[in-house]
């Protein structure tokens, strides 16, 4: 059997167990009580052996959520209502009127209880409607002894679909806390490894490379890039739990972008976007800064500055380079090259957002990125991480 989605609802699955066996006995000494008093004793001890049969053969469907579905929840509830309803027909008119049993008796809250622990207060509230109005059916009077029962099934089963469901908001959160937490002590151990050895050599390599001049000078200041990415690295906090569907705090992505050559700039409080979005809006940023690598030249510095209004996301990636000649966009999607047409422009049009790119020669470049937020949160499930193209 495999194991339970929930570790949490494991007692409740178990308890259910024992409450439909319990409660089988008990319809089941009720049964044998009244029965020479009966209308139909014979056809009441039909269902009575059909409920029996059914209780025993499927308490393994009532082990666990996996096994515990829809349909069975279904056919459950169908024969806790039949029973129900059979009682007009196997009991007398003066027997139900004083408030005598029904077929199943208390056995029926079961279903319900199963209904709860499946899928919470929801479930449970309807199954619980059903099985009301299937004892007003068979008492045909609002009785007090009937509106004590409805009304408290009722609640019952709204009550622990209820817990249900906090439980398993409880037991989600605990999980990503842990995975972060695990996340976290991993980053310190590599931070502690990259600051003790990768870190000093990248130091080390950079002042001599300004005190040597020359090509060497070159080379320590890609060093000094690299140290300055690797130290925004380890001090940015662990990005949270994507398998949830929660959101990502947009600066999280962006902030190993900064370097000795790009700045980043972005609000103090955090730029929520679904996990999708998010990562395809740092897709998009990432190319624009490849774009600037490429072309604008080793001495060229970018500029991202992240805008969060109030229905969209803006993010503006500037730099000082050369500009694009006129047509050469044109002339690279021509050429089969789709850096722009596909990795910044094609990422933005599959979230519904769009991007804008005005450039200059000889003043510089600037793409602008626009996310509206309702957009991005109705194509999340569209959205697909990991594309991109050749850059321009």
């Amino acid at each position: 059997m495999p194991e339970p989605r929930m570790s949490v609802e494991q007692p409740l699955w178990r308890a259910l167990i024992a409450y439909r066996l319990l409660t089988l006995c008990y319809a089941l000494a009720l049964y044998g009580h009244a029965y020479g008093r009966l209308r139909h004793p014979l056809g009441a001890g039909a269902y009575m052996a059909f409920l029996t049969a059914w209780t025993l053969l499927t308490l393994g469907r009532v082990r666990g959520a996996e096994r515990c579905t829809k349909g069975f929840l279904a056919a459950d509830l169908t024969v806790a209502l039949a029973g129900v309803l059979l009682t007009v027909v196997v009991d007398t008119p003066a027997r139900i009127q004083h408030g005598a049993f029904t077929l199943p008796s208390i056995w029926t809250a079961g279903p319900v209880l199963a209904f709860a622990i499946k899928g919470g207060w929801r479930w449970a509230a309807l199954a619980s409607s059903l099985v009301a109005a299937a004892d007003l059916a068979e008492r045909r009077a609002f009785t007090r002894d009937t509106v004590h029962n409805v009304i408290l099934v009722w609640v019952a089963g709204v009550a622990i679909g209820y817990v249900v469901e906090v439980a398993r908001a409880s037991e989600r959160t605990l999980a990503r806390a842990l995975r972060i937490e695990a996340a976290t002590r991993e980053r310190e151990r590599l931070a502690r490894d990259i600051h003790d050895g990768v870190l000093q050599v990248l130091a080390m390599v950079r002042r001599r490379g300004d005190r040597a001049g020359g090509e060497a000078a070159e080379l320590g200041r890609l060093a000094g890039e690299q140290e300055a990415a690797l130290r925004t690295l380890i001090r940015a906090e662990p990005p949270s739990d994507q398998d949830t569907g929660g959101p990502r705090d947009l600066r999280d992505l962006l902030a190993p972008l900064a370097s000795a050559a790009v700045t980043v700039s972005a609000p103090a409080t955090a730029v929520p976007l679904a996990p999708a979005a998010a990562a395809q809006l740092a897709a998009a940023v990432g190319a624009a800064l490849d774009n600037v690598r490429r072309h604008a030249g080793p001495a060229a510095h970018a500029w991202i500055l992240v805008e969060d209004e109030p229905d969209a996301v803006l993010v503006t990636v500037r730099d000082d380079g050369p500009g694009i000649p006129e047509g050469r966009l044109a002339a690279a999607e021509r050429e089969g090259r789709l850096g722009v047409a596909q990795s910044i422009r094609g990422r933005l049009r599959d979230l519904g957002g769009t991007a804008d790119l005005l450039s200059v020669p000889g003043q510089g470049t600037e793409v602008e990125l626009r996310l509206p937020k309702e957009r991005a949160r109705a194509r999340l499930t569209q959205a697909h991480s990991g594309s991109g193209g050749s850059t321009p």
